[in-house]
């Protein structure tokens, strides 16, 4: 076993051979969007992101479906899984079943297994000191689905879901060639959720610089009107080591809290690399931004991320 539980990394990681390393996750969640198409798609790159995460390629899918038999039309679940097939072979993947309950609520996702070269693994525990920090999609997914189920950003909240639904494939393939010494992508702990196991996991501070976070299209003024869901507030009560400049507005600390779903990657990696990688990215057409650095290792009493 290269990677296990113990740093809560993004996925397993098992050696077969010299060459060739088995990762293996999995994850399936609630429709975070009313078309059930799209729905599949989200659900499907976003259990897809951790295989990328890992420096991985995608091999295999399995989907894992909740479904309220005889209360939604077959049609609706029929539209799940085709969105979830059609983000598979996005990824140069193939499905190979899956498993299917009656539930409630639909529920769907994937458990998804990939290769990597073994002496290729990315994971969250090999940030040091002096590394920048990369982040490859905009933040604000879980306050604008927050705000949509209010009426309210529709517009902004259709721009999100279409975020969600992008994979992280190009971006990894983006850092193959460079010294990548850290990588998660951030999901449900948010922005800070993950940030936190990466420094946890590396031994390291980080530096976060709030105005250089990219954010989706109306995330802050949805923030500033309370649209902020519950997990972003579970977040923030478990994050006790963060410490924030008296400077940054309270929305833009939801915002850094705020759950997201298929979330962008999150690179830790030298400054004259980060630098090649963060043009190679944006010549993609891809929203990243460079958003602080690891300030240095971690020392008792000390908060593990410091964002101003």
């Amino acid at each position: 076993m290269l990677v296990g539980p113990e740093t809560s990394d993004d996925a397993g990681v098992f050696l077969l051979n010299e060459t060739t390393a088995l990762i293996q996750t999995v994850d399936f969640f609630t429709p975070i969007v009313d078309d059930p198409y799209l729905f599949g798609q989200i659900a499907a790159a976003n259990s897809l992101s951790d295989v990328y995460a890992m420096g991985g390629q995608p091999l295999t899918a399995m989907n894992l479906v909740a479904f309220p038999i005889g209360c939604l039309p077959d049609t609706v679940l029929a539209d799940i899984l085709r969105g979830g097939a059609d983000k598979i072979r996005e990824a140069g993947a193939v499905l190979v079943g899956g498993h299917t309950v009656e539930d409630s609520e639909p529920k769907y996702g994937l458990s998804v297994t990939g290769l990597a070269d073994p002496r290729r693994i990315w994971t969250n525990a090999g940030a040091l000191p002096g590394d920048q920090l990369i982040l490859t999609k905009p933040l604000g997914t879980g306050i604008l689905a927050t705000a949509a189920r209010a009426g309210l950003c529709r517009e902004a909240a259709a721009a999100a879901a279409q975020s969600m639904a992008v994979l992280n494939a190009a971006a990894a393939q983006a850092a193959k060639d460079q010294p990548v010494h850290a990588c998660t992508d951030i999901t449900g702990f948010g922005l800070l959720g993950h940030l936190h196991e990466v420094a946890a996991a590396s031994g390291v501070t980080l530096e976060i610089d709030s105005a250089a976070l990219p954010l989706l299209p109306e995330a802050a003024m949805a923030a500033t009107m309370g649209m902020v869901p519950a997990g972003a507030y579970a977040n923030r009560n478990y994050l006790t080591m963060i410490r924030f400049a008296e400077s940054v507005p309270e929305a833009l600390r939801d915002i850094c809290f705020d759950p997201q779903t298929s979330g962008g990657l999150l690179f830790s990696l030298p400054e004259p690399a980060a630098v090649v990688l963060l043009a190679a990215l944006q010549a993609l057409g891809i929203t990243a931004a460079l958003i602080g650095r690891v300030t240095g290792p971690q020392k008792e009493e000390e908060c593990e991320i410091y964002v101003r």
